[in-house]
């Protein structure tokens, strides 16, 4: 019976630098988290980081790159979870995730950059991450928002896919007001769209 074959050095070197990459990343979490998305260039993020520019080139190809992932495991770190509570409505969960990302401003002027980004040509990175986000997030809500007309918590004779779409602008919108200034009447304006849209239930 032929013995197993040790490990070949090219699988090894694959997972050396896979936790190489997850190590950088989550440094780069932090600087971000901390100072926000003030650094535009690779060669600036990998001094902050403590990296040389050639890693951080090499494991994440372009500076557009680095910030989808850096977004991406942060999300992915801060384990959100979804609310299983099917009386909550869209704009509750907005409000939920407007508290919280109040923790990390630089995570949202980062995540603000980068669907400005997506705006604009030559950025298919960020582009791809925030079309596909908030399509993603638009079917959600959408699902949700057909839940809480059925229990009477959101008028009926409103769109649900509508619906869906407008508090994700206002979410992000008032999210940017408040990066401007901190005293932007987040909580309220989410609270009137709240009473907007409320069904009998809510009344």
């Amino acid at each position: 019976m032929a013995s197993e074959r040790p490990p070949s050095p090219t699988r090894g070197s694959y997972a050396k630098g896979v936790a190489r990459r997850q190590e950088i990343l989550d440094r780069a979490i932090e600087v971000f988290a901390q100072r926000g998305a003030d650094k535009t260039s690779l060669r600036a993020i990998a001094s902050e980081v403590g990296v040389t520019h050639a890693a951080l080139a090499h494991y994440f190809g372009s500076l557009e790159e680095l910030l989808v992932a850096v977004y991406r495991e942060s999300e992915r770190k801060g384990g959100r979870r979804p609310v299983a509570d099917p009386d909550v409505t869209p704009v509750e969960i907005m409000r939920i995730s407007a508290r919280e990302n109040r923790e990390v401003a630089g995570l949202v002027q980062l995540y603000s950059m980068l669907v400005a980004s997506a705006l604009e040509e030559g950025h298919p990175a960020a582009r791809e991450f925030a079309t596909d986000r908030f399509a993603q997030q638009r079917e959600k809500l959408a699902t949700r928002v057909r839940s809480n007309q059925r229990a009477g918590l959101i008028r009926a004779d409103v769109d649900a896919d509508a619906v869906a779409a407008l508090v994700i602008a206002a979410s992000d919108g008032l999210q940017t007001q408040w990066l401007l200034d901190p005293d932007a009447p987040q909580d309220a304006a989410l609270t009137l769209l709240e009473d907007l849209l409320a069904g009998p239930q809510h009344s």
